[in-house]
């Protein structure tokens, strides 16, 4: 006879998918992968931000959505300026290797967490003001897919 899985595991394979392929859209990956170093700078007539800037901005977001979900202590940075790079376009293919890299290592440790606080996905964190792991899984989510759309119209 098969074990059943609980509520929990379920929940947790949902978002750990939801988190890792997308399943009804774009992988976040895959809309980054191959974009010509040099259209990375380049802002589109009538938009107010270019690749690199929305790469960036989604790198910043995760890594404070991982943040403050994992470290009580943890200050965001000022809205809305503290989540956008000052910078219109990476000073090297090595800065954009790193955010691209950032954006992969911090969604791997934001899974992590989701795994080793699995039982605590409906507690409230004591630092915020009623979030929980579960919100801010689905909040990285979100904003990663809503971005990765606007990604894909720029390329």
């Amino acid at each position: 006879m098969k074990s059943q899985k609980s509520e929990t595991e379920i929940l947790l394979k949902n978002l750990i998918e939801l988190l890792n392929k997308g399943n009804s859209h774009v992988l976040l990956d895959d809309a980054l992968d191959n974009i010509p170093f040099g259209m990375l700078g380049k802002t589109p007539e009538n938009l107010p931000y270019n690749l690199w800037q929305m790469s960036e901005h989604i790198r910043i977001s995760q890594k404070d959505i991982l943040e403050f979900s994992r470290n009580s202590k943890y200050k965001s940075p000022q809205w809305p300026e503290g989540y956008w790079p000052s910078n219109t376009q990476p000073s090297s293919e090595e800065e954009w290797e790193n955010c691209l890299r950032q954006i992969k290592e911090d969604r791997e440790s934001f899974i992590a967490l989701l795994k080793e606080k699995a039982e605590n996905l409906y507690e409230h964190f004591e630092h915020g003001n009623g979030q929980t792991l579960l919100r801010e899984a689905l909040v990285l989510a979100d904003h990663n897919a809503y971005h990765t759309g606007e990604i894909i119209i720029l390329t």
